[in-house]
């Protein structure tokens, strides 16, 4: 699946980076939402209905396991698949996303080429 009008909400407090991705979500097709902290990754997700969630951990006012586990405990976005995309890399924190309802876990710095790998085949999955 190429990914065509799938929205993508990315939820990173890096500007660079969220440009970045921006531009290589666009290139492939895909509608893309963009939030700067946890609050406002929350009231998107609640708004737009993203058909996928890309979410950093360290975030302000949420951090990101805050919000993943407020996304998979609201019954509108609970099938909504959430990527956890963060510098975060101790085991523990990752079995916490993973206990918590993440989709999938990618530690900073990433290829992006598998990041979009991977939100196309969450995707077609939630298609199906």
């Amino acid at each position: 699946m190429d990914g065509a009008k799938a929205r993508v909400l990315i939820c990173d407090d890096d500007p660079l980076l969220l440009e970045l991705m921006e531009f290589r979500l666009r290139a492939k097709g895909y509608e893309v939402i963009k939030a700067v902290d946890g609050a406002e990754a929350l009231s998107k997700a609640e708004r737009d209905g993203p058909d996928i969630i890309v979410l950093d951990a360290m975030m302000p006012k949420a951090d990101g396991i805050e919000v993943l586990a407020r996304i998979k405990g609201d019954p509108n976005l609970s099938e909504t698949p959430v990527v956890m995309l963060t510098a975060r890399k101790a085991e523990k924190d990752i079995v916490s996303a993973l206990e918590k309802g993440a989709d999938d876990y990618l530690v900073k710095p990433f290829i992006p080429e598998e990041l979009l790998a991977r939100l196309a085949r969450l995707i077609a999955r939630k298609k199906r």
